[in-house]
């Protein structure tokens, strides 16, 4: 059963109710896959016009959605409101490059008297939608990230329908916004399959909906253990479908000597509201904190721990990310390497306290269970004594969605070196500011090496996102009509 629940306090709201069926589930997809002809072959037009409308009903609607929102994750009104402009934002994005005619893009190499290598037949590159998508909603963003997210957006771009699974952490949310969806999608005439929703809190629906037939990509973001069952279940499929799972992050910031020569103070405080943004339950919060070993680098920490203990994050998501959050800590207090420095006594109220302790490189690098994520305010500093150490340390992590370098902005050696790695170990990379907070652009790449995300070559934010739901395809020596539809599939 579902059930709607008030973030701060924990009481029920309203009744509860069912979550989807298998036969529910079924026929979503079967659904899906009886729109997806005619959906695939529609134009960039009618496409654009499809995802403006769903922006301006969510405008419409607004004041009871975030209304809604904020009862179900305690996020607040401010920043609910600013996440719907980011989602209403995404899919105005997406119609824009539709009708600049990148999606539909063509490739079109002329034909070359005479036989191979020197002569060729016509070919002509388009792109084609690879069928229905299921897309898995994530807690932490109950807009931008859920039911009409960025996922949804790119594939409905693309031309692929979709099932959206909603999130249990806000599933009253989560039905209004995919009623509103299924409104719109009827008021402009197309297939009630274009737009598919199910729920459930239990593992078996995810599980059903990855294994149903018509499925042919999925869309994930959410935590390491279920993204990585998943996509097990998608790549052991009779026919395997690609998988786009963004699992977590440590996101490591490197804070140099150079950076700290005039405002290690307002760095401090600016790293330290960073982690305490949203109860730390960003995907880009910053984790590890690597700092040197000097006397500057010494009064950073302290004014960093200063500002830290001195917030108050709001209440978290959920009881079972706020159950998540508290065995991660209390698996680091217990922890003889780590040094606390802000580790007030565990609360029992609704609203968590932030951690930060700190570790020598040599141990973090040894201890494979602190790489691991605890999504939450919380956060470890690593102590450095070399550049080299602090390569090495990324090294360890592995795959982050973003490495920050403060101070790096004279080349040398070691910033060269610095910046190589970061390149290695992130889809991302910062020299200033915090990477809370992701711009929705061409430009950019929200993705990185495993464990980050299961495809590091592709991004779930900004208008590449469309990229994963297209397959090319080369039209050898084809008739005029097809060549006149501009890669409007057939």
């Amino acid at each position: 059963m579902l059930q709607s629940i008030e973030a701060r306090t924990g009481a029920a709201i309203g009744a509860q109710w069912s979550e989807s069926t298998a036969d529910e589930i079924t026929q979503a997809a079967a659904a899906a896959a009886a729109a997806n002809d005619f959906f695939a072959a529609t134009s960039a037009e009618h496409r654009a016009t499809l995802l403006r409308a769903l922006s301006t009903a969510l405008e419409a609607d607004r004041t009871a959605l975030v209304e809604l929102a904020n009862r179900e994750t305690g996020l607040g009104l401010p920043r609910l409101n600013g996440e719907l402009d980011r989602t209403t934002f995404q899919l105005r994005g997406f119609a824009d490059v539709l009708e600049s005619g990148t999606i539909h893009s063509v490739v079109d190499d002329e034909a070359v008297p005479g036989v191979p290598p020197v002569g060729r037949p016509r070919l002509t590159k388009v792109r084609v939608p690879v069928g229905p998508v299921a897309m898995f909603s994530a807690s932490n963003f109950p807009f931008a990230f859920s039911v009409l997210g960025g996922d949804t957006a790119a594939a409905l771009a693309a031309g692929c329908p979709v099932v959206v699974k909603g999130h249990p952490a806000h599933p009253g949310l989560s039905r209004q916004v995919a009623a509103l969806a299924k409104r719109v999608v009827a008021e402009l005439g197309l297939p009630e399959g274009v737009f598919g929703f199910v729920q459930g809190g239990s593992i078996e629906v995810g599980v059903q909906l990855v294994q149903a037939e018509p499925i042919a990509a999925v869309a994930f973001t959410g935590s390491f253990k279920g993204g990585t069952a998943l996509a097990q279940i998608a790549a052991e499929r009779a026919r395997p479908i690609p998988f786009y799972g963004e699992l977590g992050s440590v996101n490591p910031l490197v804070v140099l000597p150079a950076a700290l020569e005039q405002n290690g103070d307002a760095l401090a405080a600016t790293l330290a509201n960073s982690i305490c943004l949203g109860a730390g339950q960003f995907c880009t919060s910053p984790g590890i904190i690597l700092v040197a070993k000097d006397a500057a680098s010494e009064a950073f920490v302290d004014a960093f721990a200063h500002a830290l203990h001195a917030l108050q994050p709001h209440a978290m998501l959920s009881a079972p990310i706020r159950a998540t959050f508290d065995r991660g800590v209390a698996r680091w207090r217990a922890d003889a390497k780590l040094k606390p420095l802000v580790a007030d006594a565990a609360s029992d109220t609704v609203t968590p306290r932030p951690f930060l302790a700190e570790v020598q490189a040599a141990d973090f690098i040894a201890d494979h269970m602190l790489h691991e994520e605890v999504f939450g305010s919380a956060a470890l500093v690593v102590r450095v004594a070399s550049v080299d150490e602090t390569i090495a340390v990324l090294h360890a992590i592995g795959g982050s969605l973003t490495v920050t370098l403060w101070g790096a902005e004279t080349e040398t050696e070691d910033t060269r070196n610095l910046v190589r790695a970061a390149t290695q170990t992130a889809g991302r990379v910062l020299f200033a500011g915090v990477p809370t907070g992701v711009a929705v652009t061409a430009a950019q790449h929200h993705g990185g090496p495993y464990p980050a995300s299961t495809q590091p070559f592709t991004t779930s934010v900004g208008y590449s996102a469309v990229d994963r739901f297209l397959r090319p395809v080369a039209l050898q020596d084809a008739p005029a009509w097809l060549i006149d539809r501009q890669g409007v599939p057939s």
